[in-house]
């Protein structure tokens, strides 16, 4: 958090302008001297979170172009996993709720509630707790549910170069091919895969796309009819 004579910094990671606008107008409610800083992607939170000046809290949406289910989530929790990161979603199935939870989300607040309980609900993030709508009685946890929470533990283990060399594995790219894209040897790619396979505890690359690309969940959100 930010020290005490210093104003508070929100990150909104929305592609909605409108809805942007909406989260940016609830945390002035609840801060008014807050520094709230916007990203229409992933990738330009990611840059964003890069700079010398830390965020006290994220706000984002699941369904934002480039990634899918809950990737965006992941890519950043793993990234910056001391970071709060609040979910503001149109989809508000108690099983997407919990998924984020167990994905390392500090909050979930669906985007239908009116923008002074959107205000409360930062702010009881902001004092520590863990925001859940009202009407959520939380579900069970199921052996699928405890093996993706396993992967995702597991997921924080890596470094930042090797979840980008895992993220490429995904998009198929040979070591070759990652290798030019990091501007590394092909020795380096090989070294950072095999640790990759054993931090995810799999036997092969494809076993590794197929295990983290459960964690998606894309079916999931295409069962809300969003897409």
């Amino acid at each position: 958090m930010s020290a005490a004579n210093e104003a508070a910094r929100f990150l909104i990671i929305d592609d909605h302008p409108l809805f942007r606008e909406a989260l940016h107008s609830a945390v002035q409610m609840t801060y008014p001297d807050a520094d709230t800083v916007e990203a229409r992607t992933v990738t330009e939170a990611l840059e964003l979170l890069e700079g010398p000046t830390p965020f006290d809290l994220a706000l984002l949406d699941l369904n934002i172009p480039g990634v899918q289910g809950f990737e965006g989530l992941l890519q950043l929790r793993t990234r910056y996993p001391r970071l709060p990161i609040v979910v503001v979603s149109g989809h508000e199935e108690p099983k997407i709720i919990s998924e984020a939870l167990s994905y390392g989300a500090a909050g979930f607040i669906p985007k239908s509630v009116r923008k002074a309980d959107l205000a409360d609900a930062i702010r009881s993030v902001m004092e520590g707790a863990i925001h859940v709508p009202v009407n959520y009685g939380g579900q069970a946890p199921d052996a699928e549910s405890a093996d993706r929470a396993e992967m995702v533990r597991r997921l924080a283990t890596l470094t930042p170069q090797q979840l980008r060399v895992l993220q490429m594995l995904r998009q198929g790219l040979l070591n070759k091919q990652i290798a030019y894209e990091l501007q590394v040897g092909e020795t380096t790619v090989k070294a950072h895969v095999s640790e990759i396979l054993r931090k995810l505890n799999v036997y092969s690359r494809t076993q590794a796309v197929i295990e983290v690309s459960k964690l998606d969940n894309a079916e999931l959100f295409r069962e809300q009819a969003g897409f």
